[in-house]
């Protein structure tokens, strides 16, 4: 964990900055603290384009970034859909196709993990569990019961989004990996959830996507992360920075590190930024 900004970052060369929410910006109470906000609108205001890369739903992610000011497209389910939170349009949706969708739902349920999808942004279960309320409540969201998805899922799913404890979980993303790794996306958010969407669906990939309709280039743009889900996020954009109780694999490739949410370590970085090009 680091102070000040990096010797080798200028400050006038920043277009733009992105970041991911959970852990990152957004701590467990769920209430972006004042300072990150504040911190928003300063970098807005200095003419730096700020932007949100996140796992969670559309309909989960708009509020905070209304709440923020952001205009630009925000990314959503890990890369799979990017819309625009002014307007509420999408503008890009890769989702899973129905059969492999289902694929991977038969290959979890022997195990006896709750499993989420999302169709039309709506978070959807077959039957309520502690663990499908844990993640409604994270996302700020009801959850639709539809029963056996094998008779309800006959259209493309966002995501699918497997909640578990931490271990068993680790153990699921091998063997998810060593069946599907070839074919789809497979990264945990956060501890207890594990993603899978689409091939080639990733924060970095929407990240370029969102720049180009920007007109800004992804080298010009600082990211922001935790996660196993944000390395791609973090190689793509031009300076990488990772709180510093990120998960350790993204700590080895972020190109520094800030104090931890608690800390505000993302806005203490975004405010030296601005005095900085001030």
């Amino acid at each position: 964990m680091r102070n000040g900004l990096p010797p080798g970052l200028d400050p006038a060369a920043v277009r733009a900055i992105v970041t991911d929410m959970d852990r990152t910006i957004l701590p467990s109470s769920l209430e972006l603290s004042p300072r990150i906000v504040s911190a928003i609108a300063a970098v807005r205001a200095a003419g730096i384009e700020a932007m949100i890369a996140t796992g969670r739903m559309f309909a989960s992610t708009r509020p905070y970034a209304l709440e923020l000011g952001i205009t630009a497209p925000v990314i959503c389910y890990q890369g799979a859909l990017v819309a625009d939170p002014t307007t509420g349009d999408w503008l890009l949706h890769r989702p899973i196709d129905v059969p492999t969708a289902l694929e991977v739902i038969h290959a979890v349920r022997p195990r006896g993990f709750h499993m989420n999808v999302y169709v039309d942004d709506r978070l959807v279960v077959e039957k309520p569990t502690p663990e499908g309320r844990t993640y409604a409540e994270h996302a700020r969201l009801e959850m639709h019961v539809v029963g056996d998805f094998d008779r309800w899922l006959t259209r493309p799913t966002t995501k699918i989004v497997i909640v578990g404890e931490p271990e068993p979980l680790d153990e699921l993303e091998r063997d998810l990996r060593d069946r599907f790794g070839d074919h789809l996306f497979i990264a945990k958010s956060l501890p207890i959830f594990l993603e899978v969407a689409s091939p080639g669906v990733s924060k970095g990939a929407a990240l370029e996507f969102v720049c180009e309709r920007l007109g800004v280039d992804p080298a010009a743009t600082v990211a922001f992360g935790d996660g196993a889900n944000d390395h791609e996020l973090l190689e793509t954009a031009g300076f990488g920075v990772a709180v510093a109780d990120a998960e350790p694999s993204l700590l080895r490739i972020a190109d520094w590190t800030v104090p931890p949410v608690a800390e505000d370590g993302v806005a203490g970085f975004l405010d030296l930024l601005v005095h900085s090009r001030a």
